[in-house]
């Protein structure tokens, strides 16, 4: 149990936390989003499956190689401003303006037309997300130099940025609707000239309908993402670095010892043996969760609902959205209490356990004949008529303000067990960026202990975030390969009953054991709250702020 009190100068005042907060949403947003949009390169633009994933995969690559980089070049940058608020500040704007760009395309435009322009403009935008993304990991890093108040700050940032995952889900259900984006009336006549009839008019329709969806909803996520992402720059505070020493040089006379540079930077943070083990227990637990995240999606369309998209309605769209709504309002507060009281080892390898328990009880919230038998109980029945006398309710508002997509619908009931593992689940990731981004800002100071000025958040943040980019590239190559295992077949109207048992015995199972290992990792870690402490206190004296 922590008996130290933090200072007032070391506490972060509400402002930059909520500013602060809103640039984590938007880093959140964008990436959700534009994973979100990328699915209709195929249906709306017509693209090859192939080409698709390619313009997935390719500008990961050169993602990769910049984050190190945009580190390098923030934590030696000399500014009025200091060292990442003019980055944040111009990555925010550019990634606004970028990302709306990116989805301006026509279906009318020729496949390769579409698939060089995206690449063109996913490379422009991931330069200027990383440009924001860096520096404001970077940034939060150097907020504060208490070991507690360094997870509260991140605990309300994700908190801030689970709304992302409230929202993003719905887009699939916004884009598709034609109440919120209708087709334009000589769209419309211009179809109708073709002389299409069934399954080819539908066809067109769709993509005309998906394409108007994008290109708008796009410009509104652009919008809003640089607008919020901004306030980080405005507000935030980090670190004095007006007296920080051995800051390189950075312009074009300097490149190739600049690299130099980078290149030693880069050896050094791999050889800090804690920061190491955050980024393997990282790595395991985002990548477990990230390779079956699609089989949730699947098992209530194809296993709940035998492949009837009808039925399954918005049930995926709830289930995740309550999923980040209990991750934001319930799990990231416990987490970070529990890690003030017993440290941020305990912290994560309690809630990781939570979650492997969470995981296990999928199997029981997912069966079909359980969620029946609820559904004719009497605490079901009356759970079906509360819910659906709220939405009769407020219906007739939604329908007012074209909201109708967002109802849902209890007449046949709701596969309402599958809530149940969710409070246990969300604390794998809800504590896991709460309690690894503070641990991380810790691993900079022993950073700053062991090799000297100058600081090196931003290089730490980028190779952090270089394992969870990694982790998302291989949790898509592997999911994708797991379903192909079970025998999933995606343009069967339904699965056998063989390969749903198999998809539902991975999606408990490869999280639950990539969580355990992790658990196992981060056993030994060393950098407790009394180490971290002493740290800081050396630090302080070696700066002269003591």
């Amino acid at each position: 149990m922590s008996n130290f009190k933090t200072s007032s100068k070391d506490k972060v005042p509400f402002i930059q936390k909520t500013t602060f907060g809103s640039g984590h949403l938007v880093l959140n947003l964008l990436p959700g989003a534009l994973a979100v949009f990328m699915f209709f390169l195929v249906t709306a633009y017509g693209m090859d499956p192939f080409l698709a994933g390619l313009l997935g995969g390719l500008p990961r690559i050169f993602d990769a190689l910049t984050d190190p980089i945009m580190g390098f070049i923030s934590d030696n940058t000399k500014s009025r401003w200091g060292r990442r608020r003019p980055y944040i500040f111009v990555g925010a704007v550019l990634s606004g303006i970028l990302f709306a760009l990116l989805f301006q395309m026509s279906e009318d435009n020729s496949v390769m037309f579409n698939f060089w322009y995206f690449l063109v403009m996913s490379l422009l935008f991931l330069v200027g997300n990383t440009m924001f993304a860096t520096p404001l990991v970077g940034l939060g890093y150097e907020m504060t130099s208490d070991y507690n108040e360094r997870t509260r700050l991140m605990a309300f940032a994700n908190t801030v940025g689970q709304i992302a995952w409230m929202l993003v889900p719905w887009f699939w259900v916004v884009i598709a609707d034609p109440t919120v984006f209708p087709i334009s009336e000589e769209t419309l006549r211009v179809i109708g000239e073709m002389g299409l009839s069934g399954d080819e008019l539908l066809k067109v329709t769709n993509e005309k309908l998906q394409g108007t969806g994008v290109r708008n909803l796009s410009i509104i996520v652009g919008l809003v993402c640089a607008v919020l992402g901004v306030l980080p720059a405005l507000f935030c505070k980090g670190i004095d670095a007006g007296k920080m020493e051995n800051r390189k040089q950075i312009n074009l006379n300097s490149l190739s010892s600049s690299f130099k540079e980078l290149w030693l930077g880069i050896k050094e943070v791999f050889k800090n043996k804690p920061f190491m083990k955050l980024c393997g227990a990282t790595f395991l637990v985002f990548n477990g969760f990230q390779m079956v995240a699609s089989f949730s999606f699947f098992i209530i369309v194809f296993y709940i609902y035998n492949g009837d998209y009808g039925l399954a309605s918005t049930w995926p769209a709830w289930f995740a959205s309550f999923t980040a709504l209990v991750t934001a309002f319930m799990v990231i507060p416990i987490v970070s209490r529990i890690a003030n009281k017993w440290g941020k080892r305990k912290a994560f390898i309690i809630s990781t356990a939570i979650s492997i328990l969470g995981y296990i009880l999928k199997w029981w919230g997912f069966d079909n004949s359980l969620n029946a038998q609820f559904n004719e109980s009497n605490f079901g029945q009356g759970i079906n008529s509360f819910v659906a006398s709220i939405f009769d309710a407020i219906n007739p508002f939604l329908n007012s303000i074209g909201m109708s997509w967002f109802s849902m619908d209890t007449s046949q009931g709701g596969p309402w067990l599958m809530f149940l593992p969710i409070p246990l689940m969300a604390f794998g990731l809800g504590g896991l960026f709460t309690l690894m981004m503070s641990m991380t800002a810790d691993v900079c100071d022993l950073d700053e202990l062991e090799n000297g000025m100058p600081r090196k958040e931003g290089t730490f943040g980028a190779i952090y975030w270089w394992f969870v980019k990694l982790g998302q590239a291989v949790a898509l190559v592997l999911g994708g390969a797991i379903l192909s295992i079970v025998g999933f077949d995606e343009g069967a109207v339904s699965q056998t009953a063989e390969t749903m048992i198999k998809l539902r015995i991975a999606d408990i199972l490869i999280p639950a054991v990539t969580a355990a290992i992790a658990i196992l990792i981060m056993w030994k870690y060393s950098l407790n709250e009394g180490k971290a402490r002493e740290i800081k206190e050396i630090l302080e004296k070696r700066r002269g702020e003591l």
